[in-house]
């Protein structure tokens, strides 16, 4: 992931001065201890299944992702220039950590690996998230997913 400060000064500056969206409140919610927790991993890599349509700029809807998908049938076309595929491309775990999920879910670490995962594509405006974000979360809570992995990209 590249650094503000590690691009040239006008695109760092432009960046670093984008408005933030302001929320009205934060919902909260208590979370089970870990070894009781059915934990999904929700990111915005951009992935998705080979057979899945790619992700185009500024898209703010998702792809599902089973929990048993072999990694040679994921994707990633995120369509910031701006990352760097080269660890992806070496360990899928670095943008997607499903094989250590279901360790952590056999050594009894965390209770159980949801059955759905989700990614977006994270070169969008936050705010154009907001209902596709609330769908994943109405899903999310349909497969009793207590806890998520969250992998900004």
């Amino acid at each position: 992931m590249v650094r503000l400060s590690d691009l040239p000064g006008p695109v760092g500056g432009f960046l670093g001065n984008l408005p933030m969206p302001e929320f009205d409140s934060t919902p909260w919610t208590d979370a089970p201890p870990l070894s009781e927790a059915r934990v999904a991993i929700v990111s915005t890599a951009g992935l998705h299944r080979r057979d899945d349509r790619k992700f185009r700029g500024g898209a703010s809807d998702y792809r599902l992702i089973p929990s048993d998908i072999d990694y040679a049938d994921l994707a990633m076309s995120h369509v910031s220039v701006n990352f760097d595929r080269t660890g992806y491309q070496q360990d899928v775990n670095i943008a997607f950590p499903l094989e250590h999920l279901h360790t952590l879910a056999a050594n009894g670490e965390i209770g159980s690996v949801g059955e759905w995962h989700y990614s977006f594509m994270g070169a969008t405006a936050p705010e154009q998230f907001a209902e596709s974000g609330a769908e994943v979360g109405r899903l999310l809570k349909d497969d009793g997913v207590t806890a998520a992995v969250l992998i900004p990209i």
